[in-house]
């Protein structure tokens, strides 16, 4: 009896992937669809003996699943803990997400949708926008018609209207019908009356939200029904945002007289992005961008990649456009500033502000209010995901802070994307090191005067000039404005693969803004990359900023040798040590490879 009651137990309450083993990041991931139980996991050895009776081998097996079973549990914890700050960061931000075609077309549709709808719920507003030109071709081709582009517009005629309207409308109903039912009601139940959460179901909304017009005749070839965004209907998405809806914004928009029109789906994702002021544009592709050597590049500053697009604009449409446009930006800036006077309203380099010049809805530019990118150029795959990397440097120039672009093909990808530290995609940003550099000879009278004052206090071990000069190659500033508001120094250890943290220091006026995080996350970015696995650092008044920021205190025969040795041991310093993870990304801080070669396919 006690036999088949355990074998019951065990049917009902395991599920079969409970022993495959997961590395860190597809635990991380799985662990927020399955919501794993600890008392739920008990394997029937906490029920009853085996029914063949229990011996050496059985016990062995039942302490090998237990401590496999807290070992999972463990892991579980600690990762939604490292979570929290992530889950609370993100609570109220808005992301305009772009599908490719391409994965609309797959089967990691689904996964992709469920994790969406996981995210709404942990209050994370989101604007869809789903590509269709696979999907038109197809239809056309199903048709014995073939598409045709010109740059990255598709020439609509007819019969590409009439399948641009199908292909837009399939897509909108299976995201519609994907999100509809929300987190599963059973693993529910031991939480109490459930009659609540049958309405959880999540409410997608979609509409008329983009006016159009037609792109008309240019240098003598009719584009037909393709049309150029006009405007975004910013009030209507952000009344259903607010009524807690998933927006869905089609790539077919509506003219002034009432005609259909078939626009690019990355202008209709990049001005939806700037219109309604997204935290985040997220690109999800096919794919993943690698440097030359294949390593994939997790992060590039909007610099980085403006250089780069810039570079390219010779031999790549899609640059070319981008210059151009960007140029129309900053001609639009300088008559807005003109115009308005108002410093607080510009658009600047680094997107701060959340008003743009360059971008005025309704209006938009001789283009079109986004930035297009598709047709040959697109499809031949040529220049791998360069015009999709092209269009998040435009978003970022416009106002939108971080662009991440990830592979949809990738399990879990905006859970590993969102909620780990280096993620899983690239990510392109506006504002993430801005001014931080290597310090020059130039920059030691800035390094002492910021020092100064924390060395009169006793907070800092005074530093002579010549000390300053001597391991200048050390240290990385912050600028702004032609000073240094922060500054701190990497003095390296190469045989104990680790670096000591020193000198950390922000000016006064800039604390209480992120700026110390900002240049911490650098050093450790850096650190990283140059292979160190530890970085450490010695403090006598700081403590309680860095242990908050994942520093553990040691002890001092930890650290290198050479250190101890040179310690001033009447100061009282307490030490304090951080392992770092391992730099994943191709492209490292002030390490660029040649942008030539930087992005495969």
């Amino acid at each position: 009896m006690a036999a088949s009651i355990s074998k019951a137990w065990t049917s009902f309450l395991l599920p079969s992937s409970h022993t495959e083993s997961r590395n860190n990041n597809q635990f991380a991931a799985a662990a927020f669809h399955e919501g794993r139980r600890g008392v739920l996991k008990m394997r029937r050895y906490a029920f009853s003996a085996d029914s063949e009776g229990s011996n050496g081998s059985s016990s062995a097996s039942m302490v090998s699943e237990m401590r496999n079973w807290g070992s999972d549990n463990e892991q579980f914890v600690d990762w939604f803990r490292q979570a929290w700050p992530y889950i609370r960061g993100h609570r109220g931000s808005t992301f305009v997400v772009v599908i490719s075609s391409e994965i609309v077309d797959s089967p990691h549709l689904d996964s992709i949708l469920q994790d969406i709808s996981l995210l709404h719920g942990l209050g994370i507003r989101f604007v869809i926008v789903p590509g269709s030109y696979v999907q038109i071709d197809k239809i056309l081709k199903q048709r014995g018609k073939e598409g045709k582009y010109v740059g990255p517009y598709r020439i609509t005629d007819g019969d590409s209207l009439e399948a641009a309207i199908e292909a837009a409308g399939r897509a909108r109903l299976t995201i519609e019908a994907k999100l509809s039912p929300g987190p599963p009601i059973l693993n529910l139940r031991r939480h109490g009356d459930i009659s609540r959460w049958h309405e959880l179901g999540v409410s997608v909304a979609s509409g008329n939200f983009l006016a159009a017009k037609r792109r008309g005749v240019v240098e003598g070839i009719d584009y037909g029904a393709t049309g150029l965004v006009k405007k975004i209907n910013v009030e209507s998405i952000k009344e259903r945002l607010e009524k807690d809806c998933i927006v869905i914004v089609s790539n077919l928009g509506y003219s002034s007289s009432g005609e259909i029109l078939n626009c690019n789906m990355y202008e209709v994702a990049t001005a939806c992005a700037l219109a309604v002021e997204a935290d985040k544009l997220i690109c999800i592709i096919d794919g993943e961008i690698t440097d030359s050597n294949d390593r994939p590049i997790r992060f590039m500053s909007l610099h980085d990649a403006d250089k780069l697009i810039r570079t390219r604009a010779g031999q790549s449409q899609t640059a070319f456009n981008y210059a151009t446009q960007s140029q129309s930006q900053n001609q639009s800036q300088t008559a807005f500033n003109y115009a308005t006077q108002s410093q607080s309203q510009t658009l600047t380099l680094t997107g701060r502000s959340r008003s743009c010049g360059g971008f005025k809805n309704g209006v938009g530019f001789d283009n079109g209010m986004g930035f297009a990118i598709g047709g040959e150029e697109r499809l031949s795959r040529l220049n791998g995901y360069f015009a999709e990397l092209t269009a998040a440097a435009f978003v970022c120039r416009g106002g939108v802070q971080r662009v991440h672009l990830v592979d949809g093909r990738l399990g879990g990808t905006l859970l590993l994307e969102l909620f780990t530290r280096d993620g899983v995609g690239t990510m392109v940003a506006s504002d993430m090191y801005e001014g931080t550099r290597a310090a020059t000879e130039a920059d030691v009278q800035g390094i002492k005067q910021l020092l100064r004052p924390l060395e009169e206090s006793g907070a800092l071990v005074r530093r002579t000039h010549q000390q300053l000069v001597e391991s200048v190659g050390n240290y990385v500033v912050v600028e702004r404005d032609g000073s240094v508001i922060a500054c701190a120094a990497l003095i390296p250890f190469l045989e104990e693969k680790c670096a000591e943290l020193a000198a950390f220091a922000v000016s006064p006026e800039c604390r209480g803004n992120g700026q110390g995080d900002k240049l911490l996350d650098y050093i450790e970015k850096k650190a990283s990359s140059l292979g160190f696995e530890r970085l450490f650092l010695l403090t006598t008044r700081a403590a309680d900023w860095f242990v908050r920021r994942g520093f553990s205190e040691c002890s001092i025969d930890s650290i290198p040798e050479e250190k101890r040795k040179k310690i001033n041991r009447a100061r009282g310093s307490k030490c304090y040590m951080k392992i770092l993870p391992q730099e994943q990304g191709g492209i490292t801080i002030n390490n660029m490879h040649k942008f030539d070669d930087v992005l495969a396919s």
